[in-house]
């Protein structure tokens, strides 16, 4: 009887069990649902084409560095590695532009410039409001005197000084004959939104000359990866806040922008490496044996590859230069494979151009026209490419490309610029003395690496303008007062109007491509850009877009949806000149929907409920089966007489 009473009310025990289990989880996921992020005020500029062809950017002689002591030196291979890393978007293009930027800010408050990516460069270095020799560059100035931080270098027996001895000087020469020149001052310096790695003090140099390229170009300047002691690898190793590594991977042909890291990564598994031997050169070199094309080595002595510097990556130079002989050697091989290709002359009557016809415009396809080429290196591993790695469109003929390695005159040197590493994650373990190539969407990185939204950074101590208070006026109109209140603000999504001076049936096919460069922009995933509606506006287009959070977060995080919505209101992001002129018509924030704790965790009050029903009527089912067997007798087999019941006969 006490077994039947237990079994009755198993059902309402377990039942009951479960609840207060459901009520645990949903008291404990909405405390931690708590956000107290602060905001990050990073303003962006506006990137206009320069199309020129950009040169080798390599300096003319090795720079005279602030050193350091040899055993100092030594000891960076041994430091304890750090979890942080600066992940950083790249904008602009490698050929509309001839270059690839990143964001960095610098001083107290923050500074925001553009700077040229260039691993064949030892300095970063940005205009100074002193310089009466620069050029006309996409952000303002660096101004010292509005900067709370600075401090300039002063004149030290490891420093190149100036006329009076007060203050540290640089000076960088370049081979396409532009110069740079000016002081050494120390300031904090910031990564952006992305990047898990604090502000850090840096030295950097503060131009007071510019000349060539330099002074020509939109961006502001150069940010240094090189080897050397002013590189801003060099200095944040130093400081054991990255491991001695960093990676850059370049948009395809059809996108720009790409994404880089400054510290390690995990290299994924197809990662193909070579070894780099600092001592042989001050640039990052590979060790490159052979040239094949369509499967068929050139014909080549294999020491072409290692003359005087060897072969060198350089990210500031934009297309690749062979020795002659190689040069000869490659072109004659890719000619024999076009067979169905013509001839044309170049974009550019300046230059040589080797162009062909005839392609087609799709560049998925271009595989079928153009052959494959291999880069073997010494140790027999070979990194394949695809011809958007050694092509670049026709500006004048549709359908049309160009070869994009040219001869590197009598210079025996091979020098790879960023062309040959398009949509290829490049790792320059510097630690390990080896470089590492990985084929990939570049504009994907983060979701093919499987590495999550980083956090933003806490403002620096020194920063005391990074207030939330200060954004306050900015989203008070579409924000209900309980929404923006400092350290509370919760923005759901960001929704904006843009009108492009592009016909309607022509825009349409390329709005993938479009949300590609929005992302690309306003600095969040591709999966976060979503379009809401597209009409035709007379001649013009008109797109609603909107940006939503990453994954399944309900909200974004307040640093991110600042620097959206500063972009947006200052109408200051760049898109290709192929979508025409453009302009933002309107632009509005929500907040994310309201749910009660229930709704939040809806899924896990479902699951769980369905959990209880399945155990509770199991239990029930099975407590009846056992009382069904209770009421039923036993009796022994033949005790009671069974009739059957003949079949009858069918009439």
């Amino acid at each position: 009887m006490a077994r039947a009473l237990l079994t009755h009310n198993l059902p309402i025990l377990i039942s009951f069990i479960c609840l207060l289990f459901i009520h645990h989880v949903i008291v404990s996921n909405g405390i931690s649902d708590v956000s107290n992020e602060s905001f990050v005020v990073h303003q962006s500029p506006n990137c206009i084409n320069d199309g020129d062809r950009s040169t080798m950017f390599l300096p003319l002689f090795p720079p005279k560095e602030i050193s350091r002591p040899r055993d100092e030196q030594l000891s960076r291979r041994h430091l304890q590695k750090s979890p942080s890393s600066a992940r950083m978007p790249l904008h602009d293009d490698l050929l509309l532009n001839g270059y690839y930027t990143t964001r960095l800010w610098i001083g107290t408050p923050p500074q925001s410039f553009a700077l040229i990516v260039d691993t064949g460069s030892t300095v970063t270095y940005v205009p100074c409001s002193t310089c009466e020799q620069c050029g006309n560059h996409q952000d303002p100035k660096f101004q010292p005197e509005m900067s709370s931080t600075y401090r300039p270098v002063k004149c030290n027996i490891d420093c190149t000084c100036d006329n009076e001895r007060e203050q540290c000087i640089y000076e960088r020469q370049y081979a396409e004959m532009s110069s740079s020149s000016g002081v050494l001052g120390e300031d904090i310096v910031s990564f952006g939104n992305q990047s898990e790695l604090a502000p850090q003090r840096a030295v950097f140099g503060c131009e007071n000359l510019e000349t060539g390229d330099l002074y020509s170009q939109h961006a502001d300047g150069i940010m240094g990866l090189g080897r050397g002691d002013l590189s801003i690898v060099d200095q944040l190793v130093e400081k054991h806040v990255i491991s001695d590594s960093f990676s850059l991977c370049y948009g395809g042909m059809d996108f720009g922008g790409g994404a880089m890291v400054l510290g390690g990564i995990k290299p994924p598994s197809e990662m193909v490496f070579t070894h780099s031997d600092p001592v042989r050169s001050p640039y990052y070199n590979i060790e490159l044996k052979e040239i094949h094309v369509a499967g068929k080595a050139l014909n080549l002595n294999p020491q072409t590859f290692d003359g005087k510097h060897g072969t060198v990556l350089d990210s500031g130079t934009t297309y690749a230069y062979l020795p002659e002989a190689a040069f000869v050697a490659f072109k004659s091989a890719v000619m024999k494979e076009l067979h169905s290709l013509r001839e044309i002359e170049g974009p550019d009557p300046n230059y040589k151009d080797i162009c062909f016809s005839g392609a087609g415009s799709d560049i998925s396809e271009l595989s079928k026209s153009f052959p494959p080429i291999d880069m073997v290196f010494s140790n027999g591993k070979k990194l394949s490419l695809t011809p958007e790695n050694y092509l670049f469109r026709h500006s004048k003929v549709r359908g049309a490309y160009c070869l994009g390695i040219f001869q590197n005159g009598k210079d025996p040197t091979t020098l790879l610029g960023g062309i040959v590493v398009r949509n290829t994650l490049v790792t320059y373990d510097r630690e390990n003395e080896r470089i590492g190539f990985w084929k990939t969407n570049c504009s994907e990185l983060w979701d093919r690496l499987n590495l999550s939204p980083s956090p933003p950074p806490l403002p620096s101590v020194l920063d005391n303008t990074n207030s939330s208070a200060n954004l306050t006026p900015a989203l008070a109109p579409s924000l209900p007062p309980e929404h923006y209140a400092p350290g509370k603000i919760k923005i759901g999504l960001v929704s904006f109007d843009m009108s492009l001076s592009v016909d309607y049936s022509e825009l349409k096919p390329r709005v993938p491509e479009l949300a590609h460069f929005i992302a690309q922009e306003l600095e969040v995933n591709v999966s976060q850009v979503h379009l809401m509606n597209f009409s035709a506006e007379g001649n013009d287009s008109l797109i609603r877009w909107a940006i939503f959070p990453a994954g399944s977060a309900n909200y974004m995080p307040n640093a991110t949806a600042t620097e959206i919505i500063n972009r947006l209101a200052e109408n200051r992001f760049h898109l290709p000149d192929t979508f025409g002129s453009y302009k933002l018509v309107k632009w509005d924030i929500e907040p994310p929907p309201k749910r009660i704790r229930w709704q939040q965790n809806y899924l896990v009050v479902v699951v769980a409920l369905l959990v209880v029903l399945i155990i509770g009527l199991s239990a029930s089912l099975g407590w009846l089966i056992w009382r069904r067997r209770q009421e039923i007798p036993y009796n022994p087999v033949g005790s009671v007489e069974t009739h059957e019941k003949e079949l009858q006969p069918l009439n």
